[in-house]
């Protein structure tokens, strides 16, 4: 019974698919069978044929593998290994080359032999690259084919380099690479130019050739096309829809990454479903898009007709249920942020008392306070409550080098004006231009150019804050130093961030905490910067009274926003209040026009803001709410 109820549930799914709670227990299972796979074919005297790939997705497996290693005796004398791409061209000593990448997330750490390693070189003439496909193919079969392929996937569908487009029976060859997976390369390479255009890659017809096929997806980055992967046709639009023809592969999933999945996305099209709160919520508003009608109208007949008789039955009549989850996403909106003074609470996002209070926005650039809540953040300061803002970087890094050379230019040009000596300044303006003139793609600043690029940011924010209301004692810039030492070296310890944290909470001792929860940004940035609040707040809750009752919402915007159904608190903003917001964005002119990170979203931050807003009002409008200019949406963290 428990065998036909899966069937049942992934009946939507054309391939195996196994999904674990996080991304660090899926590697670690990976891994496993890996060392299965090495450790019996030692046994029988054979070598192990390991088809390896690259890229942020199989580092916890490395990982894990070179921990069996160190700590249990997992040899890789009998390995033998195959790379499944190489950029071309490209240095084998270069910081972004698949041979770099390698030895320091394995090869450097375990008893391989060299001699057995095997990655495309991307140092050829290109009238070279035929033949050497060719025996790349050749030396493959002769040590008997591959035994297992790891895989990841791109956003555009691909494994390895094989693009759309990319031809089932392809071989090892050279490809031009999508614009898209160039733009999600461009933070290794300090910009989307400094990408190459091409790669070598074994093609799709090699890796089916594989005993046994893994590919591996984490985030919620990766849900999109991992549906398309999974349950979509067969198509040379997405390469990895290819897999579903083999008999040998098993796609390894997160949750995040499976979220997309029908049986977890919208589990009542496959399975009788546990009805709670949530999923009736997310049920409901789901039905009303899909029919085109307002949650008031939806009728019976619209729940039996897509998957939801069970809902109507259980928790109906379905009127009933309209009428509930209407009214759950009516008390969303306030335009009370910081609670309403003297008003039932019961059903509002926020508590009404204190009527004044303590809030604190974390932004964890100097300009991700006002593009994702700069409304709710002006109707804070505007509604008396003691507000703060605190910028957890500096920013440094998304700063154009012109703009640091300019401001140079300006102090040594005012300080002459004044009948000041320059000597030292236009010294430093020297070395910094010299350094930028010979600076490599992705090299890291000076740090004087560094302390300019920040100060910009700091000028900047400066600026957004007042404009929103705030005094300067009230503007933080914590410049926490997990950003500066990742310009040098991999950072595995955040205690003096949490540490620096923990004291200005205790400093404001804020009622309400905003922090972003978007953790889309490109470099990964924000998603650091969350979770050093959350260990900061967690910390001072076991300790102190304040802590306990301090409320902490994520906003989003930057980069995407909440859905509907996820939307615990919608604050509507008026066209003046979007305009006064674009004003306050306005003040970040580092990041106009085209900032340096830019993401895969080529609109500016101001226009991102207010569209994605004005779509989220017309989500509310849709389903039969009141119409408004913009919303700014936020969920409440829950602790447990």
């Amino acid at each position: 019974m428990a065998r036909l109820n899966l069937l049942e549930e992934t009946r939507f799914e054309k391939l195996p698919v196994s999904v674990y709670p996080d991304q660090h227990v899926a590697a670690i299972k990976v891994a496993n069978r890996i060392a299965d796979l090495i450790r019996d074919k030692q046994s029988r005297g054979e070598r192990a044929v390991l088809g390896l790939a690259t890229g942020v997705t199989p580092i916890g497996v490395y990982r894990e593998l070179v921990r069996m290693h160190q700590e249990e005796g997992l040899s890789f004398a009998n390995v033998v290994t195959f790379n499944l791409d190489e950029y071309y061209p490209m240095q084998p000593t270069a910081e972004q080359s698949y041979v770099t990448f390698m030895k320091e997330n394995l090869f450097n750490h375990v008893d391989i032999d060299m001699a057995n390693v095997h990655i495309p070189d991307g140092t050829l003439e290109q009238d070279q690259i035929h033949a050497y496909c060719l025996a790349y193919e050749q030396k493959i079969t002769s040590f008997g084919g591959l035994d297992l392929q790891l895989l990841g996937i791109g956003r555009t569908g691909h494994i390895g380099f094989n693009e759309p487009g990319s031809a089932p029976n392809s071989g090892t060859r050279l490809v031009t690479l999508d614009e898209m997976t160039r733009r999600d390369a461009s933070r290794d390479f300090g910009g989307k130019e400094n990408v190459p255009r091409k790669a070598i890659t074994m093609g799709i017809g090699t890796i089916f050739k594989a005993r046994e096929i893994i590919l591996m997806a984490w985030s919620g980055k990766k849900a999109p096309i991992i549906k398309k992967a999974v349950e979509g046709e067969t198509s040379s639009d997405v390469p990895a829809t290819y897999l579903q023809l083999s008999d040998n592969v098993e796609f390894v999933l997160d949750q995040d990454a499976a979220a997309s999945l029908t049986r977890f996305d919208t589990p009542w099209l496959v399975k009788d479903c546990v009805w709670d709160e949530k999923l009736i919520k997310k049920a409901v508003i789901w039905l009303s898009n899909r029919v085109g009608k307002p949650i008031l109208k939806l009728t019976e007949e619209n729940y039996n007709n897509h998957g939801m008789a069970q809902l109507a039955t259980e928790k109906g009549p379905v009127y009933d249920i309209n009428i509930d989850i209407f009214n759950q996403v009516q008390r969303t909106i306030t335009g009370w942020p910081g609670g309403k003074p003297g008003a039932d609470d019961s059903n509002r996002p926020e508590r009404a008392a204190p009527a004044r209070k303590h809030s604190i926005i974390f932004a964890p650039h100097p300009d991700d306070d006002v593009i994702s809540m700069g409304g709710t953040f002006i109707r804070l300061v505007d509604q008396g409550h003691d507000v703060h803002v605190a910028y957890q970087t500096s920013g440094n890094t998304a700063v154009w080098d012109e703009e640091t050379l300019r401001f140079v230019e300006f102090t040594i040009d005012f300080n002459k004006s004044q009948g000041k000596d320059t000597q030292e300044l236009e010294e430093l303006y020297d070395k910094m231009r010299s350094f930028l003139n010979q600076k490599q793609p992705n090299q890291p600043d000076i740090k004087e150019i560094r302390v300019v690029k920040g100060l910009i940011r700091k000028g900047e924010a400066t600026a957004g804050a007042r404009f929103a209301g705030l005094a300067d004692d009230h503007i933080h810039f914590m410049n926490l130093p997990f950003y500066e030492r990742a310009k040098e070296q991999k950072v595995t310890d955040f205690a003096d961030d949490i540490q620096q944290t923990v004291e200005l909470l205790q400093q404001v001792k804020p009622q309400q905490i905003f922090a972003a929860g978007d953790f889309a940004d490109p470099h990964g940035t924000h998603k650091v910067c969350f979770d050093i609040i959350l260990q900061a707040i967690t910390r001072l809750r076991e300790t102190e009274e304040w802590a306990k009752d301090c409320w902490l919402w994520l906003y989003r915007g930057a980069w995407h926003e909440f859905e509907t159904h996820e939307v615990e608190m919608a604050v509507p903003l008026s066209p003046q209040e979007v305009m006064r917001k674009r004003h306050a964005i306005f003040k970040h002119q580092s990041q106009k026009d085209t900032p340096v990170f830019p993401g895969d979203d080529s609109r500016e931050f101001w226009v991102r803001a207010e569209e994605r807003t004005s779509e989220t009002a017309r989500c509310y409008h849709k389903l039969g709410l009141a119409e408004y200019e913009a919303m700014e949406a936020f969920v409440r963290w829950k602790f447990e």
